[in-house]
């Protein structure tokens, strides 16, 4: 099979699913509903830049950094750019905003999820948040 070969509308339907379950276990605060997003040699890289290495470093930083993450305001997630490296590998570029509970915009960033279908599921398996600078 072949890129060419992909219903793109159905797997472009799924990418987006898993982007928006990332938005709502994060508003949730929910760090089971998360990590069950994520492959399990997933490697992360935190907007801070720490590396994060497999899914049980994924955790340990999740579950201290989910709870109370939406105190001050919350982040929506829209992928804007998806590219099918093979049927089974994509990359995806999000746009990230965060919001105060006000509503006024207080920063941005720009993550790359890399994706791999497994078992028919598409997961978080290479990932790097980024923020937005303003220059």
């Amino acid at each position: 099979m072949t890129t060419a070969d992909i219903d793109t509308g159905a797997e472009l339907d799924a990418i987006h699913a898993v982007v928006a379950a990332v938005a709502k276990a994060q508003r949730a605060e929910d760090a089971d509903a998360f990590l069950a997003l994520f492959h399990p040699d997933a490697i992360w890289t935190t907007g801070g830049g720490r590396f994060l290495d497999g899914l049980d470093e994924i955790s340990e930083f999740t579950r201290k950094v989910i709870v109370g993450a939406t105190e001050d305001g919350y982040a929506t997630y829209e992928p804007f750019f998806v590219r099918f490296i093979r049927p089974d590998v994509a990359v995806v570029k999000v746009r990230q905003r965060y919001f105060g509970h006000d509503g006024d915009l207080r920063a941005e960033g720009s993550p790359l999820y890399g994706m791999t279908k497994e078992g028919g599921r598409w997961l978080l398996t290479f990932c790097q948040n980024t923020p937005v600078v303003d220059h």
